[in-house]
């Protein structure tokens, strides 16, 4: 493996960065071309860059600073040239929120006991390295199972993703996401046959057409400033495009470290009524928890999506 950075794991105000609750930080982070180690400490993706894509395996490493991320090349190929290595360096901080403040969201944390622990380096939201993708990925994850959803990435990823060197033929591994131009290419054979998709099909290759046409900027989302876009007319501009409702728009503006929005849906509704004390069987009214999580502002989407998952990694302590 050639070692490319090494990336001190603190937030643009300071604060630590947790690389295990990020790489964990929600189910859509381990679909293709990622794949987290079982101990949730590393895990290896596929990425563009100038030369073609590469695998690099990110993994918790000490700086000079203190903890770190190590950014390493594992795939076959030479060692990257400099515009690759910019590229995937550029992806991985992207991918970690690194530039993103959240030292705001841990003071107001900090005297709500079901938020405290969070300052430890909880709250960033493993991101993929385009908006697009991430935007696929979640419709790909709408009123279906899991194991279709793991399907239809699977399939985008394994059958129309571009392989990275030493990339073993006919498997999803070592290949990057597939680009909106080879997306809006790909016909009925490949969303009915391979991918599955059911009614998504038709709205996977019109998100992909409208975004390699040039009618949709996708990027823009998360590079504009919310002086320059406010998180409403994000909201809207998600709202256009084929596929993503309510659910789907909050997703993506978490993803987009927009957390002003709160993810109901079928999951997280029922979770939050266990966590409580609902009888089984009974939701909390969604204005309730809107309610609850009202005192966190631009960050109450964050705050609810920590209530529901701190459970997911055995770190309870206070």
């Amino acid at each position: 493996m050639t070692r490319i950075a090494l990336l001190e794991l603190r937030g643009a105000g300071g604060e630590p960065v947790d690389l295990r609750r990020t790489l964990g930080s929600h189910g859509v982070a381990e679909l293709p071309p990622m794949t987290v180690d079982a101990d949730g400490l590393a895990a290896t993706v596929t990425l563009a860059t100038p030369e073609g894509p590469r695998t690099v395996r990110l993994a918790e490493a000490t700086a000079a600073g203190g903890p770190a991320a190590s950014v390493d090349v594992a795939d076959e190929g030479p060692p990257p040239g400099k515009p690759a290595s910019a590229a995937l360096t550029g992806a991985v901080r992207r991918m970690l929120c690194l530039d993103d403040d959240l030292s705001g969201f841990y003071a107001l944390g900090a005297a709500d006991p079901a938020l405290a622990w969070a300052a430890r380096g909880a709250g960033r939201l493993l991101r993929s390295p385009t908006v697009f993708e991430d935007v696929i990925k979640t419709v790909c994850t709408t009123n279906c199972a899991w194991s279709a959803t793991e399907r239809m990435v699977g399939a985008l990823v394994g059958r129309l993703g571009e392989p990275a060197p030493g990339a073993p033929p006919g498997d999803v591994a070592g290949r990057a996401f597939p680009t909106p131009a080879v997306m809006a290419s790909a016909g009925d054979e490949f969303y009915v046959g391979a991918a599955r998709a059911g009614y998504r099909g038709p709205y996977l290759r019109e998100i992909a057409t409208r975004v390699a046409g040039g009618e949709v900027d996708l990027e823009v989302l998360l590079a504009a400033s919310r002086a320059e876009l406010p998180d409403e007319e994000v909201e809207q501009r998600l709202l256009t495009l084929p596929g993503v409702g309510p659910y789907a728009a909050a997703h993506v503006m978490l993803l987009l470290g927009r957390h002003s929005r709160l993810v109901l849906d079928s999951w997280t509704r029922p979770k939050y009524a266990r966590l409580t004390g609902k009888p089984k069987g009974r939701l909390v009214p969604d204005s309730t928890i809107a309610r609850r999580f009202r005192r966190y502002r631009e960050h109450a989407g964050l705050a609810f999506w920590l209530v529901l998952t701190r459970d997911w990694m055995d770190d309870q302590e206070a």
